[in-house]
């Protein structure tokens, strides 16, 4: 499993680095990189980010609906705040688009915690082994990382029965760890893994069969490389050739001492030419084109965004006068991508709150919605809506309300409706002045 990791971070490298603006500089001949290096630095546009964030920033968990008897959903809930995977979840989304992996650990209570610990982990330090046979499941699982206190390399294996860890000095580069024990204070080596599983869910961005997930970059990098080569290609002629050329006929050029011409202008912009020969003229060829260089970055563009369903405003920033169904059309491959991602991604999920104690049919995951919609548009589909008997709570989550905030509102309602049945006449007009909201029955 260590090799496997270190060539899974091997191929993933790159596409983290095109996240981050870390292109390889466009080719140039060898003689001509070093002067131009300034140059090809400035010529990179990173449209891999958008790419990337275009897509995670509409994968937001909203809450966990209970489809049994129960309060599962507020104990997943209070599970979910308390491990702060709000935050970390879009940590382990993010991660998942740009290198295709990312997981989430589970850690029984322990000390003073009383409950379990949730915690995104990069797919640099994990990898899991799936059990033969048994979808879903996983055989064993590694963790590793540098410990920056002794400066040594750090490895946990998991098994379901059991637990074993292990360090080595860091290895020099190509080498391999020389693994011992480590041994911890308190615990036995090898000892009883007390979840009884591996303690991993896995966030996969589209996967496939008999292979694992896939970087939402690995078919434009490409591309990115053609769009920083056309803006360099483009800065240069800008630098060298943009600026008008000046000729000059009828004129005779001065010589210094040795026969060799003398340039008999300083050309500027702030400067005016003038020569003493009646018969000279002046004039100046046309500026370089760069008509060119502009519709090709601009093609390569509609490709990326073509590619990876990436609406064209987001990556163009061109916007005029698009009304709300042709906003809604640009929107709808991206949607559509959202919609197919999210089912690999809800796997691990369901998973990571499974080995939390909390089974997916006790509390069902449910997502904020991807799809954008004016307010009117939205309110005047949920009055036609109510109009044919859907059911208020119903109304609310398609409205956007979590299920936190539909759970309080309808004690709210039941509230005015208690208060309506003992002869308050105001009730319906809210609760009274510096009465406390309702607030939802706590969990077992």
């Amino acid at each position: 499993m260590y090799d496997a990791l270190c060539e899974r971070t091997r191929k993933t490298n790159v596409f983290d680095d095109y996240y981050e603006c870390e292109h390889p500089l466009p080719f140039l001949h060898e003689k001509a990189r070093d002067p131009f290096r300034r140059l090809l630095r400035m010529s990179r546009a990173n449209y891999c980010e958008l790419v990337v964030d275009a897509f995670v920033g509409r994968l937001e968990v909203a809450g966990f609906q209970s489809d049994a008897e129960g309060k599962a959903d507020q104990r997943a809930w209070a599970l979910w705040q308390e491990n702060n995977l709000d935050s970390g979840s879009q940590l382990g989304f993010l991660e998942a688009a740009i290198r295709g992996d990312a997981y989430l650990m589970v850690s029984p209570p322990e000390g003073r915690r009383t409950d379990y610990r949730i915690t995104p982990e990069h797919p640099t330090q994990v990898i899991t082994e799936a059990k033969p046979g048994s979808p879903g499941e996983d055989a064993a699982a590694l963790k590793l990382w540098m410990d920056d206190w002794t400066g040594r390399l750090c490895a946990t294996v998991y098994l379901p029965g059991n637990i074993y860890k292990f360090d080595a000095p860091e290895p020099k580069t190509g080498g391999k760890p020389a693994w011992a024990r480590r041994e911890v204070a308190g615990e036995q080596w090898g000892g009883t893994n007390p979840l009884g599983e591996v303690p991993f869910g896995q966030l996969a961005n589209r996967p496939r069969m008999l292979k694992p997930g896939a970087s939402e970059l690995r078919s434009v990098t490409g591309i990115q490389d053609r769009i920083n080569k056309t803006i360099a290609d483009r800065m240069m002629t800008q630098e060298f050739a943009a600026f008008p050329q000046k000729w000059v006929t009828g004129m005779e050029i001065p010589v210094d001492e040795n026969g060799q011409d003398i340039e008999p202008f300083d050309v500027a912009v702030n400067k005016i030419l003038i020569a003493e020969e009646n018969g000279a003229k002046f004039g100046q060829f046309a500026a370089a084109d760069l008509t060119g260089y502009l519709k090709g970055k601009e093609a390569d563009v509609h490709d990326i965004a073509a590619i990876t369903s990436t609406p064209p405003h987001y990556l163009l920033g061109s916007m005029v006068n698009m009304a709300a169904e042709a906003l809604k059309a640009a929107e709808a491959g991206l949607i559509h991508k959202i919609y197919q991602r999210r089912r690999f991604l809800e796997e691990g999920l369901e998973r990571t709150m499974r080995l939390a104690g909390i089974a997916s049919s006790q509390a069902r995951i449910v997502w904020k919605s991807p799809e954008w919609r004016t307010e009117g548009e939205l309110v005047d589909a949920l009055v036609k809506m109510s109009g044919l008997g859907v059911p208020r709570e119903v109304l609310w989550e398609r409205w956007g309300a979590t299920p936190q905030e539909i759970e309080r509102w309808r004690l709210m309602n039941e509230q005015a409706l208690t208060r309506a049945m003992d002869g308050d006449l105001a009730a319906g007009y809210g609760p009274k002045p510096g009465a406390t909201e309702p607030e939802p029955e706590a969990g077992p």
